[in-house]
């Protein structure tokens, strides 16, 4: 499957892509997966370093902020993948290491990492936690939608078979299976998002600290939600027949807008005392 032919019908039928997972510098192979979400990551931090002013943050803040935040969201983000297929790393534990090379990385993982890891930034460095947590959002999202195309590259989480008019083919051995092309529909929905939360950050402004954290927190579990029920079940953690990722997908909308109501009650509360 890693090495399908991708085909896309909606552009022709002579329409294929055979891209490849690697290339090679001096005899090393180099995985194209790792370079797409490194790229992920410059161009998130590179947001970061512009919007620093913004949050009333210097350059170097967001320095110290990236030297705590991005080694810890790596380890947490292998971590919740391994759970996820512990037999495996049981027999084989050095692949545990030497597999981030060509995959197995979870965003939640990213995620959880990087709330600890700016929980700790702000503990040494001083740095409000909850402003580390603002303007690491959109930063993330950036991050999250072209570390998508990643996926793309390694033929990986792709949906369940459909015929839409946008389906995506994968052939390989001489058949042809058409699935729901859902690393594009999160890494557009990671797009629009970011644009939305970006432009309410500079039109409006955080209503209290942590509002931009909270709202792509939403936005992303509202996202992650409905394209995890088109993703293949067999490339996913259960519980049961439920998704693990969709079960805290839903956790994270009902937590957003829990704490979205409680803070802007609160404000407005405020204001009228």
């Amino acid at each position: 499957m890693q090495d399908a032919i991708i085909t896309f019908p909606i552009f022709g039928e002579n329409f294929a892509l055979d891209i490849p997972r690697w290339f090679t510098i001096f005899g090393f192979r180099i995985h194209f997966y790792g370079v797409i979400l490194g790229l992920g990551l410059v161009m998130g931090a590179i947001y970061a370093f512009v919007r620093a002013k913004d949050y009333d943050l210097t350059q170097d803040n967001v320095l110290d902020i990236l030297l705590f935040t991005v080694p810890i969201a790596i380890v947490f983000s292998r971590l919740y993948y391994v759970a996820g297929s512990l037999d495996i790393y049981l027999r084989d534990p050095l692949r545990i290491i030497t597999g981030i090379r060509s995959g197995g990385l979870t965003i939640y993982g990213v995620v959880l990492g990087a709330v600890i890891g700016a929980w700790l930034c702000s503990r040494v460095k001083k740095i409000p936690f909850l402003t580390i947590l603002d303007i690491g959002a959109c930063g993330l999202l950036i991050g999250q939608a072209i570390g998508r195309w990643g996926n793309f590259v390694n033929r990986e989480l792709f949906g369940i078979p459909t015929d839409v008019p946008w389906r995506m083919g994968l052939n390989w051995g001489g058949e042809t299976l058409y699935v729901h092309p859902t690393f594009l529909y999160e890494a557009l929905w990671n797009t629009v998002g970011l644009i939305l939360i970006h432009l309410y950050s500079k039109k409006v402004g955080r209503k209290y600290n942590g509002q931009i954290f909270v709202m792509y927190l939403g936005w992303y579990g509202l996202g992650r939600t409905w394209v995890e029920a088109l993703r293949d079940p067999s490339q996913n953690m259960l519980i049961g027949t439920v998704s693990v990722n969709m079960l805290v997908a839903i956790g994270c909308v009902i937590g957003a807008v829990l704490i979205n109501v409680f803070m802007m009650k609160r404000i407005k509360k405020a204001e009228e005392v």
